[in-house]
């Protein structure tokens, strides 16, 4: 009987081993899916044994391929770690590594079983708060706009220019400056205001610079008060002004309803030189408001929104973890393991970090099946099923044989 207890094992161990092997097929083109394995032990009575049984199906946490796709909130985490995810009704936590995510109406990222991804949320000014995971979710609301405080301009006068008098200057007149700047600021509400500075040489190496907004002189100043007088140095050694006032400032009235403007300049890296004046760069560090027209989630998880201004602001960052002991996970079905005992508590912290693996947008993991390896293996444990069937077989035919003895 012994015989027929080891062929029976056989019998139950390769049908366990081939609806293993029929389940990776199964989910060969399923997003993130990990290859399981089963593996089986020898089952010892006395010398001879009386069997084998499955000690265990664990999985292969291998890296799947990455396929690109158009959807930016799809992503593939190359390396270690797990999306975690949150149930938004139970609060239950689970991980998984099929990055296909979308956007439930209240802007949460969520994927196809409704549970909410998690990581860090960031605060109106695009400030993550570091701290425990919460559900991701998407502020679509426009941007505030930002009002200039700050203009910086890098110009070349041309030394060459012959010195006019000041008490000439007219911006309406161009026989009464050399040269001119211009630039768009922005008041508290996000309306735009034209920024213009006139340069005018007084005496050698001597500058004299004007500012209008709006084609009207800024708070202040008129023909007669320049903003500010530049000294340039005669040797050339030096390329900023070596004489200015330690702060530029100027300011306007926007007359829209907003917050009045004050702006200051910063001309340290203007030069003069005998050469053409030439605007090297001009820039100002405000916006006007503007509405979300895209995001993407870089390498470190950070999800980085795209306005219509031009302007970017961090929106939150995907939190990613991993385990001590991720064949200890909990298979939970729909992509999904959950953590156990055996797993160890999750470590959870920033894509890239650590021994998490850097996360990548507009791409999913395929599955790691290799479907030529699981035929194979269809056809070794196939072969081992017949095998163990033809040893019950052929004990039937002995136990026949002694029946049949007369």
């Amino acid at each position: 009987m012994g015989s027929f207890q080891q062929g029976l094992s056989g019998l139950n161990a390769s049908a366990k081993s081939l609806q293993v092997i029929g389940n990776n097929i199964a989910n060969s083109g399923t997003v993130g899916f990990k290859q399981s394995r089963a593996q089986f032990a020898d089952v010892y009575a006395n010398q001879v044994g009386i069997g084998t049984s499955v000690s265990t199906v664990n999985q292969k946490f291998t890296q799947g391929n990455v396929s690109s796709t158009s959807n930016s909130l799809d992503i593939s985490i190359g390396g270690n770690g797990f999306f975690r995810m949150s149930d938004g009704e139970s609060d239950a936590v689970s991980f998984t590594r099929n990055g296909q995510f979308q956007m439930d109406k209240d802007g949460f990222i969520v994927d196809a079983q409704n549970r909410n991804l998690t990581g860090y949320a960031a605060d109106i000014d695009g400030v993550l708060q570091k701290g425990a995971s919460v559900p991701l979710q998407i502020n679509a609301n426009d941007l505030r706009p930002n009002a200039t405080t700050g203009v910086a301009t890098k110009v070349n006068l041309d030394s060459r220019e012959d010195a006019l008098l000041t008490a000439n200057f007219d911006p309406d007149d161009p026989e009464t400056y050399h040269s001119t700047t211009a630039i768009s600021v922005f008041d508290s509400l996000g309306n735009a205001h034209t920024l213009q500075n006139f340069y005018v040489k007084t005496a050698d190496n001597v500058w004299d610079m004007y500012s209008t907004a709006n084609g009207a002189f800024t708070t202040g100043h008129s023909a007669g008060t320049p903003t500010a007088t530049l000294t340039y140095p005669p040797t050339g050694t030096g390329v900023e002004p070596t004489t200015a006032p330690a702060v530029i400032t100027a300011g306007f009235a926007p007359g829209t309803g907003a917050a009045a403007v004050s702006v200051e300049f910063d001309l340290s890296e203007s030069t003069q030189f005998g050469s053409s004046f030439s605007v090297n760069a001009n820039s100002q560090d405000g916006f006007t408001s503007g509405q979300l027209a895209s995001f993407n989630t870089g390498k470190d998880g950070q999800i980085i929104g795209r306005y219509t201004n031009g302007e970017t602001k961090i929106l939150g960052q995907v939190a990613t973890a991993t385990f001590t002991n991720m064949n200890g996970l909990t298979p939970l079905g729909g992509n999904a393991w959950s953590e156990s005992s055996e797993s160890g508590q999750p470590l959870v912290g920033e894509p890239g970090t650590g021994l998490l693996g850097a996360l990548q947008s507009n791409s999913l993991e395929d599955s790691n099946i290799d479907l030529t390896e699981e035929l194979v293996n269809m056809i070794t444990a196939q072969r081992t099923y017949q095998a163990n069937a033809q040893t019950i077989k052929t004990q039937d035919q002995i136990l026949q044989t002694i029946v049949n003895l007369r």
